[in-house]
C-alpha cells in the first residue's frame, strides 16, 4: 500500500533534484497555484514546489473546477522565475515542457503511453488523465514569474464521478495503485531537464506538436459568439492551434476545443 504523503515524504522525494529549492506539503488548500502565487509575490525562489493532498477550489483552464478526492491524486505547482532568454518564449512553452515531462515520466516509470490534447489536457485512450494550468504574473519588485499547476488522477476511478467528459487515472491504466511520491520525483526531474533546455534557448514546440493527439483530427472550437469546425493541422511557433476550416486557416490561441471523431488521414 502507498505511504501517505507528508512534509517529510515530499521533501525526501524531491531531495537532490537540483532545480527544487523548497518543497511544501499541504494536507488541504484551496489551490496550489494560489499558494505559490502568494509565496512568489513575497519573493519565494525559483524551484519552490507546493503539493496538496486535497484542493477545495482547484481549477483548470477556462476557470473550470478541478475535483479529486483527498489523498488520491498528484496536485502540485512549481514556481519558475525565467531569465530574459526564457521569457522570450511563449507562455505556453511552460505548459508544453511540463506536459511533455509528465508524458515522459509516466512512460519511463510505469510503461504507460499518454497523449496531450491541445493545449493542456493529459489523456489516455481518449480519456482525461490530468491537466496543466499556467499562470504568469509579477512580484512586488516587478520580477516576472510563472506558476505551473499540474493535476494528475492517480489512485482513484474518476469514471464514477459523474463528469461530463470521459476520465481515467494512472491506477486504471496500469491496473494497480501507484506510489505518488515516486511519480512526483520522476515528473519534477524531467521538468527540471526540460526547463534547462528552455533556458538554453531550445523551444519544445515541435516535439510538443508531435505529441498532440489533437493534430490530424476533426475538431470543433467554441469561441465567444462563434464556433469553428475543421481539421487541426498543427501549431505555430507560439503553440497556437492551426485549424483548417472551410473558409481558410484559423489560428486558435484560446477556446474550448473538442475532438469530433477519429484521426483524419493526411
Amino acid at each position: 500500500m502507498e505511504a501517505e504523503l507528508s512534509q517529510e515524504v515530499v521533501e525526501n522525494s524531491l531531495a537532490g533534484v537540483l532545480f527544487v529549492s523548497r518543497a511544501l506539503y499541504l494536507p488541504s488548500t484551496t489551490s496550489t497555484n494560489d499558494v505559490l502565487k502568494r509565496l512568489a509575490s513575497e519573493g519565494a525562489p525559483e524551484g519552490t514546489v507546493a503539493l496538496a493532498d486535497e484542493q477545495t477550489a482547484g481549477r483548470g483552464r477556462l476557470n473550470r473546477r478541478w475535483v479529486a478526492p483527498a489523498g488520491s491524486s498528484l496536485l502540485f505547482s512549481i514556481l519558475f522565475r525565467p531569465s530574459a532568454s526564457a521569457q522570450a518564449h511563449s507562455p505556453l512553452a511552460y505548459t508544453m515542457l511540463c506536459s511533455l515531462a509528465v508524458r515522459d515520466a509516466v512512460a519511463e516509470t510505469l510503461g504507460v503511453s499518454i497523449g496531450i490534447k491541445w493545449p493542456n489536457d493529459l489523456v489516455h485512450d481518449g480519456r482525461k488523465l490530468g491537466g496543466i494550468l499556467t499562470e504568469i504574473s509579477t512580484d512586488a519588485r516587478g520580477g516576472g514569474y510563472v506558476v505551473v499547476g499540474i493535476g494528475l488522477n492517480v489512485n482513484w476511478d474518476p469514471s464514477t464521478a459523474g463528469f461530463d467528459f470521459p476520465a481515467t487515472s494512472i491506477r486504471n491504466a496500469v491496473g494497480h495503485p501507484v506510489a505518488r511520491a515516486d511519480l512526483l520525483r520522476a515528473i519534477v526531474e524531467r521538468i527540471a531537464e526540460r526547463y534547462a533546455a528552455l533556458r538554453a534557448g531550445r523551444s519544445p514546440v515541435r516535439e510538443w506538436e508531435s505529441a498532440l493527439d489533437t493534430i490530424g483530427r476533426e475538431v470543433a472550437v467554441e469561441l465567444p459568439g462563434e464556433r469553428i469546425t475543421g481539421v487541426a493541422v498543427g501549431v505555430d511557433a507560439d503553440g497556437a492551434l492551426l485549424v483548417q476550416a472551410d473558409d481558410g486557416l484559423c489560428r486558435i490561441i484560446a477556446g474550448d476545443v473538442r475532438v469530433r471523431d477519429s484521426a483524419v488521414a493526411p
